[in-house]
């Protein structure tokens, strides 16, 4: 079978794909990924052929820009809004007919059998229109609020509408099978179009919990959003709590840029998750999925301050389920940090909704089970 995978760039679209991509690959299917660029490598590590398509997110945001005459897009909305404004205007009316062309060549040239697409590559959806194949859905986090896949239908209208098509809906982004790889006790949403496969979006733990003592605290901004402010102000906020704070600030911040650190707190650029997690008792970060459901698969209680992007979202699931708190940008103070990560460390209600979800998470199909439906389901067409 041969797959046509389609992504904005940047790792937070691409990396959540790669699982399955993996798993395509290991099962003999050729995928090819379509993407303004390769984060980190990864398609190339993966053994998958990458090929570039639209110029990238500087260049789309600076289209952006170039259309607000005063001021920069996105100032003065309110969090809750920030997908209402981004999506249909920098998403679909910037990056879609940016990508489609190229998209669309490449796609003549391989004659695939599907188009797997990420939320946000909405060119995607239309490709696999205009190419008469199925195309799908590749979730990279919780849903987005229909509301706001309704405003990207109508900003993408006129693109379908000059290859001949009409959308079905959502700009396209439901029509045919979508990946869901969110737990059911967390997704906010319903799948307003036609079939759904589930998929766990990250491993399951090799070993238990090993919680250290005093208890680890892990803070993280991820690799895009750091801010060194958030950070310096968490680490006050934790810095004379009987705890161990773990900071990673990414490869673009300086850890020296943090300042003088308390005596339970040590910084680096990167630890790996999977190291780290399982002796965590609370984490404290960005929002951002994949740090999300890692959170998530381990059961660690999370205290979420959102930067932008679906991190809101994000936040508000976990508040809503009982798996963390969340601190809007407004409210961040080292006061508020310290009493959200007492609370979550002290109420046992938080990790054990935390221990729930992680069994919920392990019980979803693993990527290889969802290659196979996939192939059992198109192949053969």
């Amino acid at each position: 079978m041969k797959i046509l995978a389609v992504a904005t760039p940047g790792a937070g679209h691409v990396y959540p794909m790669m699982p399955l991509v993996e798993a395509l690959l290991a099962q003999g299917d050729e995928v090819t990924v379509a993407a303004g660029e390769d984060p980190g490598g990864a398609v190339a590590r993966a053994k998958a052929v990458f090929r570039r398509a639209g110029r990238g997110e500087m260049d789309w945001f600076a289209d952006l820009g170039a259309r607000v005459l005063h001021g920069l897009p996105g100032d003065g909305i309110a969090p809750e809004r920030i997908n209402h404004y981004f999506v249909p205007r920098l998403f679909a009316e910037v990056a879609a007919p940016d990508m489609i062309d190229e998209v669309i060549a490449i796609g003549k040239e391989l004659r695939p059998d599907l188009v797997l697409f990420e939320t946000y590559a909405l060119a995607g959806p239309l490709a696999a229109d205009v190419l008469g194949v199925p195309g799908v859905h590749h979730l990279i986090s919780p849903m987005l609020p229909h509301e706001v896949t309704v405003l990207a239908d109508d900003a993408v209208a006129p693109i379908w509408r000059s290859f001949g098509s009409s959308t079905p809906g959502h700009a396209g982004l439901y029509r045919d099978i979508t990946i869901e790889i969110t737990p059911p006790s967390l997704e906010g949403q319903t799948n307003p179009g036609s079939e759904t496969l589930a998929m766990r979006p990250t491993p399951v733990p090799a070993n238990g919990s090993t919680l250290s003592t005093p208890p680890c605290v892990y803070l993280t901004l991820g690799t895009l959003l750091g801010n060194v402010e958030v950070f310096r102000t968490a680490i006050a906020g934790l810095g004379s709590e009987d705890v161990e704070v773990v900071v990673t600030v990414g490869a673009e911040i300086d850890p020296e840029a943090l300042g003088p650190l308390p005596a339970n707190t040590r910084v680096a650029r990167f630890i790996p998750q999977a190291e780290l997690l399982p002796r965590c008792s609370a984490i404290v970060h960005h929002g951002g999925a994949g740090t999300m459901y890692g959170s998530l698969a381990h059961g660690v209680p999370q205290v979420v301050l959102p930067q932008g992007a679906d991190n809101f979202i994000n936040g508000w699931l976990l508040a809503r389920c009982g798996a963390g708190l969340t601190i809007g940008p407004e409210d961040v103070t080292a006061e508020s940090v310290r009493e959200a990560v007492r609370l979550v460390l002290e109420e046992p209600s938080y990790r054990h909704t935390g221990q729930r979800l992680a069994t919920e998470l392990a019980g979803l199909p693993e990527p290889a089970e969802v290659a196979s439906v996939l192939r059992n389901r198109v192949g053969g067409r």
